[in-house]
């Protein structure tokens, strides 16, 4: 698989690329990742890549220009291209699980006021991580590369990701290492037990209650096994 981004900021991801699960990714050849500096690519004589807003108000826009050149330098018949913006779909794990299934993701990261709107006939998608406002979208990218490579095989093993929150619809159950007592705090006998069955049901049942208790938006729309239904008229009562 290939990540292009698309930044005025390539800097910024020094660390990202150089650390930990990505790093090895990349060097397994497992990801490959492309930085762009559209800056590279404007025919302005001053490297502007922005301007003011047609209709006045504050701050600066990203021009046309640059961008669709360096998008267009990039992109090929395998390519799928989002921008980073709050007003895009809301990224979340499904949403990265399609991702990982591309060939090729090309993502637009943004700054100052944004871009102008007729680059976005050039992009298929808008996507947004949440509710704020960040100072561009490079922070917005490497949380969508993040969770992209991740998934891909080969990368870390695959039941390490499968009990993880948002995997089965569910927040997942608390986790515990040594030592077994820490100040008195006792790790639930449960899993000291060595009952898989009985350790099963209680991760099941701890993140059905976390889940009803912090999120329960996430059990709206889900369809519940019938052990599930049992556990959260137990947990209601």
């Amino acid at each position: 698989m290939k990540i292009t981004v698309l930044t005025l900021f390539p800097e910024m991801f020094e660390g990202f690329l150089n650390t930990s699960i990505i790093k090895r990714a990349i060097d397994k050849e497992s990801v490959e990742i492309e930085l762009v500096n559209f800056r590279d690519f404007t025919l302005d004589k001053h490297n502007h890549v922005d301007d003011t807003p047609c209709g006045g108000g504050q701050g600066m826009v990203i021009a046309c220009q640059s961008v669709v050149d360096a998008l267009e330098s990039v992109k090929t018949e395998n390519s799928y291209t989002i921008v980073m913006s709050p007003r895009g779909r809301t990224y979340n794990q499904k949403v990265a699980h399609e991702f990982s299934k591309h060939e090729h993701i090309i993502i637009l990261c943004g700054h100052y006021e944004g871009f102008d709107e007729r680059i976005m006939k050039y992009v298929d998608e808008e996507i947004s991580i949440g509710d704020f406002i960040l100072t561009g979208g490079e922070l917005g990218a490497m949380v969508v590369s993040d969770s992209i490579i991740r998934l891909i095989n080969g990368v870390i093993r695959n039941e390490s990701h499968e009990d993880e929150s948002f995997e089965n619809g569910l927040l997942e159950y608390p986790q515990y290492t040594r030592p077994i007592d820490f100040r008195g705090d006792i790790v639930p006998e449960v899993l000291l037990s060595g009952h898989h069955e009985n350790i099963r049901k209680w991760r099941l049942e701890k993140s059905l209650e976390l889940t009803l208790e912090r999120r329960p938006d996430l059990l709206e729309n889900r369809s519940f096994s019938e052990e599930e239904r049992k556990i959260l008229e137990k947990l209601k009562k």
